[in-house]
């Protein structure tokens, strides 16, 4: 009876490890207000219903925070930012924890199974665009959606404290989004490879500082044959007119170099991590060997 029992324990801790969700993104908890820094900012979509906002509420640990700005955000705004349909429905919320210079931009999707399409790689090379700098964000939705409202909450929140960010990089970072993730759904092509293309093309745009369309060509062009994808000829325009236009906003690549930096590691770690797969996938076997052995002792 006893090793039934333990096998049984074995198989709720193995089943706890795969269905609880690992979060690395540091602690949101409650360290009093940073009269430097300022209060917290949560940003709302419109669309959601009490019941939903509620979840959201708890999803982003808002009452961790002695105190904290609270905004809603609409069509209208995406309208405003970046250009939108001021009809659409706004689910996605954030939650901005401002951080000191140095400290990087970190964002966590809290609820990864209803942000469908961008990934937090993909939210950090287009924030990076819009000038968006030292601060944890967090990202939620209480319904499944693609996941594009979320920049414009944040933008939203920038703004209704006073911090304007410059126009014609946030529309940029919008079409980087839309075009990263229209790469990935019709070219097929994994999401994080994608997101690997944009920073390494945004490193080379740091360190050879073109000055003309036909250089901001070549590097791109690199960086598709150095990362082994297939693009259509649509989409490498697509990729070459986004970058063009970042090259005439002179916006400033060696200032986020480190954080680029930082950001292809993480994706390219994950994605060579044999280690990672290979435990991953005899834990998974152990687990259903265990599972299938202790029915068997029920007959037994």
């Amino acid at each position: 009876m006893k090793s039934r029992i333990g096998l049984w324990m074995l198989i709720v801790v193995l089943f706890a490890s795969f269905a609880l969700p690992s979060n690395t993104f540091a602690s949101t908890g409650d360290q009093g207000i940073n009269e430097k820094l300022g209060l917290p900012i949560v940003v709302y979509g419109e669309a959601l219903s009490p019941s939903q906002k509620a979840e959201v509420t708890d999803l982003l640990e808002v009452n961790q925070h002695e105190q904290v700005d609270e905004f809603t955000v609409n069509g209208q705004d995406l309208a405003n930012y970046i250009g939108g349909n001021p009809n659409s429905n706004m689910y996605s919320s954030v939650k901005i924890i401002h951080q000191d210079n140095g400290a990087g931009l970190n964002i966590d999707i809290v609820t990864p199974a209803n942000i469908t399409q961008v990934t937090k790689e993909m939210y950090t090379n287009a924030l990076l665009t819009a000038g968006v700098e030292n601060a944890d964000v967090l990202v939620a939705s209480s319904v499944k959606v693609s996941g594009h409202s979320a920049l414009t909450g944040i933008y939203k929140a920038y703004d209704a404290k006073g911090v304007k960010l410059d126009e014609e990089r946030m529309k940029v970072a919008s079409d980087e989004l839309d075009i990263a993730t229209d790469i990935a759904e019709e070219e097929g092509i994994d999401r994080d490879k994608i997101s690997e293309l944009l920073t390494e093309i945004k490193k080379q745009i740091a360190e050879q500082d073109p000055a003309t369309r036909e250089e901001i060509e070549q590097i791109v062009q690199e960086q598709i044959q150095s990362l082994n994808i297939e693009l259509s000829e649509e989409e490498r325009q697509r990729l070459i007119d986004l970058f063009e236009q970042m090259r005439n906003l002179n916006i400033d690549f060696d200032q986020v170099r480190n954080q680029l930096d930082d950001l292809t590691g993480n994706i390219q770690d994950l994605i060579n991590d044999d280690g990672f797969w290979n435990n991953l996938r005899n834990a998974i076997q152990d687990f259903f060997k265990s599972l299938s052995n202790f029915i068997s002792s029920l007959f037994n």
